[in-house]
């Protein structure tokens, strides 16, 4: 079964600091070249990654991050997202949610490792959560 999912930024970068690629988020990102998981984005979405990922502290390659990047482009489907009125504990995070709104008629989930950052909803789901959906 294939999947639309916007993933928060949290599930990118740790994916990355991972050095397993047995944890859930390893496997979650892993799961896009698969083509079990189909990224939505937005620009802003591709925009806040790339600065998150360039953050020294993170060290990471611009190499391993234009990779990811690219990944997206490539796998995922640009999404145009319309404002929901939500309010959310960091508003930051409204982007996130408002891109997953737009492909809720499809089932797409919003993966996060900070559940209590958005509202209560069956599709919004940790990393681990996610690969029980997938069967992997």
């Amino acid at each position: 079964m294939r999947y639309y999912a916007v993933f928060d930024t949290n599930v990118i970068v740790s994916s990355l600091l991972t050095k397993r690629k047995d944890t859930a988020t390893a496997q979650v990102v892993d799961a896009i070249t698969k083509g079990n998981l189909i990224p939505l984005y937005s620009q802003e979405i591709l925009d806040e990654y790339e600065k998150v990922l360039y953050r020294l502290k993170f060290s990471f390659s611009e190499e391993k991050i234009l990779r990811l990047l690219e990944m997206f482009r490539q796998f995922g489907l640009a999404v145009n997202s319309t404002p929901t009125g939500e309010i959310l504990p960091d508003m930051d995070d409204l982007v996130f949610y408002e891109v997953v709104m737009e492909k809720r008629d499809e089932d797409a989930y919003l993966i996060t490792g900070n559940i209590r950052h958005f509202p209560k909803h069956n599709f919004i789901v940790t990393p681990a959560e996610m690969m029980e959906l997938l069967c992997l």
